[in-house]
């Protein structure tokens, strides 16, 4: 006997498509996770689980972006331009993608999947070194008052 509200059956309960509630961006995130290119599994295998000792997230949405990479601590973005990213729209989208992160309050490093391929390791020893770097400069002092920088 099949009782009612299991979903199985000829009832009409169905599947796929996104959970009710969901943002746009978690939904194409989570799809993202599944379909990583192989650059990103590469140096995703060399940034989990805090081997830079930054701890990373992958495919992150941050307001209506999917970010490759995202270190909360640090708060660093790192993308991944694989060959399509040499295209004239691609950078305009990139350049206002990067615009909103670094406006936020984000620091945005891009790497090419070229290098990412060439040196996996190097790689992600980059992003260590800039997930390792203080987020204030004490030592720079405070910004200039309004006119004083126009001296």
């Amino acid at each position: 006997m099949i009782l009612p509200g299991t979903g199985r059956g000829t009832g009409a309960a169905g599947g796929g498509g996104a959970p009710r509630g969901l943002r746009s961006e978690v939904v194409t995130a989570r799809r993202l996770r599944r379909e990583m290119s192989y650059p990103e599994v590469l140096l995703w295998q060399r940034l989990r689980g805090n081997a830079t000792g930054a701890k990373f997230r992958r495919q992150h949405p941050i307001g209506p972006y999917v970010v490759d990479f995202y270190s909360s601590s640090a708060r660093l973005v790192v993308e991944v331009d694989g060959e399509v990213h040499a295209l004239p729209a691609q950078i305009a989208a990139d350049a206002h993608k990067d615009r909103f992160l670094r406006d936020n309050g984000y620091f945005v490093a891009r790497i090419n999947a070229a290098d990412i391929l060439d040196d996996a390791d190097k790689a992600a020893a980059a992003i260590a070194s800039l997930a390792a770097r203080p987020l204030h400069r004490p030592a720079d002092g405070p910004p200039p008052r309004d006119g004083e920088d126009q001296e």
